[in-house]
């Protein structure tokens, strides 16, 4: 029953369409990014190099820079991700930027926080397949480093504090300053017209109920095939279903959790593929047209579905490490 309901509420907010307006946005369901505030610039620092270091994995050879490239879009562009000794992962590394922005971390939502989610590769014995005692001895013989984390924390070098210097790193890659944001923020010129006219069919085909906020995405669950079930979508995929599969019933056990998912940010879409939690589709394009069939229920032309492209290209916003 519980689950009856839930799903007739999801299903009918995707029919629940604002209107655009051109004169007041303060009502839009996206809302600009902000820069990043009151984050230490040595802890940033230190977190950066950090995500970058090696030796929080068991033999050395991958950093959260190997799955997240900053420069390309913060993933690695791969179905799922290697890690040591070239073990493949089970699901789609998703874009690190903005990643401070979701309210949780995972697909599943097994992480509260990227302090949390810190955890979660160092631990899979198929990505760092290491462990906070032996990152933190090998790091202590790193006199300059120790020195760092002495400056910056009281206890110094700690499982702890290495967690909170990588988020606060992370919590620094907000890509604002989108030509979108700066339409929202009344720069009428920002966006074309076909910029502007694909915003109108995201909001009109229901993409909106979903992809929302500052983040696009990434402060909600969704089911995978809420409209047409989910197993419609794995047959047209072709692979068996596996653990990864089950979304976030793979973290509570409840069967209504089933096939649930933390929707993905849209930000950095044109930048981030392949597409869904299993990596299965290589092209936006297909991505928005299964997204439509299975969770609007609606099937897109091509046309419309070159115009969403172009609005999403406006989402993209600026941040140093972020190759124009």
């Amino acid at each position: 029953m519980v689950e009856r309901l839930r799903r007739y509420l999801f299903v009918s907010l995707l029919f629940w369409v604002p209107e655009l307006s051109a004169f007041d946005l303060r009502h839009e369901p996206i809302n600009p990014i902000l820069a990043a505030q009151n984050l230490s610039s040595q802890k940033v620092e230190l977190g950066e190099s950090l995500f970058h270091d090696v030796r929080l994995s068991k033999d050395n050879s991958i950093s959260c820079a190997s799955c997240h490239n900053l420069s390309k879009g913060g993933t690695d562009n791969q179905p799922v991700s290697r890690g040591v000794n070239d073990a493949l992962g089970s699901a789609n590394a998703p874009t690190v930027y903005n990643s401070a922005l979701n309210f949780m971390q995972f697909w599943d939502g097994r992480a509260l926080n990227l302090r949390e989610q810190a955890n979660g590769p160092v631990h899979n014995p198929v990505e760092m397949n290491s462990n906070w005692p032996d990152i933190t001895h090998k790091l202590s013989h790193d006199r300059p480093l120790s020195e760092r984390f002495a400056r910056l924390y009281p206890d110094g070098l700690t499982a702890d504090n290495i967690r909170d210097a990588i988020a606060t790193f992370e919590a620094s890659l907000l890509t604002s300053h989108s030509p979108f944001d700066r339409w929202l923020k009344g720069e009428a010129q920002a966006l074309s017209e076909q910029q502007i006219q694909g915003y109108r069919l995201f909001k009109s085909y229901g993409c909106i109920s979903c992809h929302q906020g500052a983040n696009v995405g990434g402060n909600m669950f969704a089911y995978l095939g809420a409209v047409n079930n989910v197993q419609s979508y794995f047959q047209q995929r072709g692979t068996p279903i596996n653990t990864p599969d089950y979304g976030r019933y793979s973290v509570t056990g409840e069967l209504e959790d089933k096939y649930l998912f933390k929707v993905p940010s849209l930000r950095l879409a044109v930048k981030t593929a392949p597409y869904f939690h299993d990596g299965s589709v290589s092209t936006l394009q297909e991505a928005i047209r299964l997204m439509a069939r299975y969770q609007l229920g609606r099937e897109i032309p091509d046309n419309h579905t070159d115009a969403i492209i172009i609005f999403l290209h406006s989402l993209v916003g600026e941040h140093p490490r972020l190759t124009p």
